[in-house]
């Protein structure tokens, strides 16, 4: 081998290990950075700020006032409740730290047993409304209990695991 082509290996083979970290990445993401199939997440901050209770209950027909938190007990004898999502339902989410509070989003689809695709309001706390967000199952049984949900500005799943209390059908 020639001092002259040194330079040329060196190019290729730093090539090479670059194209292979790429392919590892794309052919074995995860399940937490990897989004469902078909799911567009955006953020849209258009116009006055909005909590998730006043955009779910406008978007889904679920006719319930009062704090997130509050909407699975009021809904019993009022709306059919499940534990399993579908579309048009309204997930219904336990806080992280505190009983007081909690999140409500719409289901816009259901992608497979362990994954579904949600419109919410204010989930990173802005008054922003997050559309086609993927969340997922990552209960024990595989009964939607506990959910990751999708962190947009970083195109990862979230690390903090939500409780969820079920499904509200409107």
């Amino acid at each position: 081998m020639t001092i002259s082509a040194l330079p040329r290996l060196a190019a290729a083979a730093a090539l090479a290990l670059s194209l292979a970290g790429c392919a590892s990445d794309f052919m074995d993401p995860g399940p937490i950075s990897q989004r469902p199939p078909g799911a567009s997440p955006r953020i849209l901050r258009d116009g006055a700020p909005l909590q998730c209770v006043p955009y779910a209950r406008t978007h889904s027909g679920v006719g319930i006032w009062g704090d997130a938190y509050t909407w699975w007990d009021k809904a019993r004898g009022r709306f059919e409740r499940s534990s399993e999502p579908e579309s048009g339902a309204v997930m219904v989410m336990k806080s992280y730290n505190n009983a007081q509070r909690g999140h409500v989003a719409i289901v816009r689809r259901v992608v497979s047993d362990r994954e579904i695709i949600v419109d919410h309001a204010n989930w990173l706390n802005t008054g922003e409304v997050g559309l086609d967000n993927p969340v997922m199952d990552v209960s024990e049984d595989n009964d939607w209990s506990r959910v990751r949900v999708w962190y947009a500005p970083g195109n990862h799943y979230g690390g903090r695991v939500y409780e969820v209390q079920g499904f509200i059908r409107g």
